[in-house]
């Protein structure tokens, strides 16, 4: 089975496009779950996943982010470790490891996120060039491994740099990226469009539509970042309904920390709930 495949198996056992990005902070995780940083930060993700696997819609995919699990050293890599072994082959894992490098450090990196964490996709940066690129997409493309590439990011600095027009057809730079993204396409490889600017993520839709061409899109930005999950969906189902399964509407710290608005101990229970209207809204787009 290869990345599509899982990513369309996942939606319709779990019902759901919702991809859960894990970035923890230890502060913001009750220190009754653990004697060390690790055992809080696996304690605290392991029972929101797990509930939520218990119901239906649930999520259907997890997304750690590296940088957050690093900034606690070993104890934090362990963790990051014991969570994607706990739920590989029960969900699909998009390392979140904004990787790039000149073609040789691009291949260890490769090799570090599926080989040894494990992971079934991979996020990439592309403004190395394709080179950079390419080692990331030989080996998912021969392991049946996923590859999104950063096109058009949900920061507010992402205007900085993506949103320059070129000379070649007048166009921001991030529809160059998603261009480049044909050229080089496998099933597998994906975009990364952030929430918080639905008309950008049109723009990049329509760039990428293609009969033969499918590439899955992740979604940040929905929750703490402003983007909304309703428009999002209403965007993806607009322009392309039949590869709807195949996408993935990323949110985090407004899943994992509800609790903290809700003024309760239950984070588990704050957290579904979050799950729960997430869900809700992408059903009424």
């Amino acid at each position: 089975m290869d990345y599509l495949e899982y990513l369309k198996k996942s939606a319709s056992e779990r019902k759901s496009v919702v991809c859960f990005g894990i970035d923890p902070v230890i502060e913001n995780i009750p220190a009754s779950l653990g004697d060390s940083t690790q055992e809080r930060i696996v304690n605290f993700y392991a029972q929101i996943v797990d509930g939520a696997l218990q119901r239906s819609p649930s999520i259907s995919a997890l997304k750690p982010n590296y940088a957050y699990f690093a900034q606690y050293g070993f104890e934090g890599l362990q963790a990051l470790y014991t969570i994607i072994k706990k739920y590989r082959g029960v969900l699909p894992i998009i390392f979140d490891g904004k990787r790039g490098d000149i073609g040789p450090s691009s291949a260890a990196y490769a090799k570090e996120a599926f080989e040894f964490w494990g992971a079934d996709a991979l996020t990439i940066s592309p403004y190395m060039g394709e080179d950079s690129m390419m080692p990331f997409v030989k080996y998912a493309s021969a392991n049946g491994k996923g590859v999104y590439v950063l096109v058009r990011t949900s920061n507010p600095g992402a205007a900085d740099f993506q949103e320059l027009k070129t000379d070649v057809r007048d166009k921001p730079v991030y529809l160059e990226v998603a261009r480049k993204l044909m050229k080089m396409h496998f099933s597998g490889l994906g975009a990364v469009v952030g929430a918080t600017n639905v008309d950008d993520l049109e723009h990049v839709m329509w760039e990428l539509e293609h009969h033969e061409k499918v590439f899955p899109l992740l979604v940040p930005g929905v929750g703490a970042q402003g983007g909304s999950a309703k428009e999002v969906a209403k965007t993806l189902k607009t322009v392309s309904a039949q590869t709807f399964s195949l996408h993935r509407i990323n949110s985090s710290s407004a899943i994992a920390y509800a609790y903290k608005k809700t003024g309760s101990d239950d984070f588990v229970g704050a957290a579904l709930a979050q799950i729960d209207a997430l869900n809700r809204e992408i059903n009424l787009a």
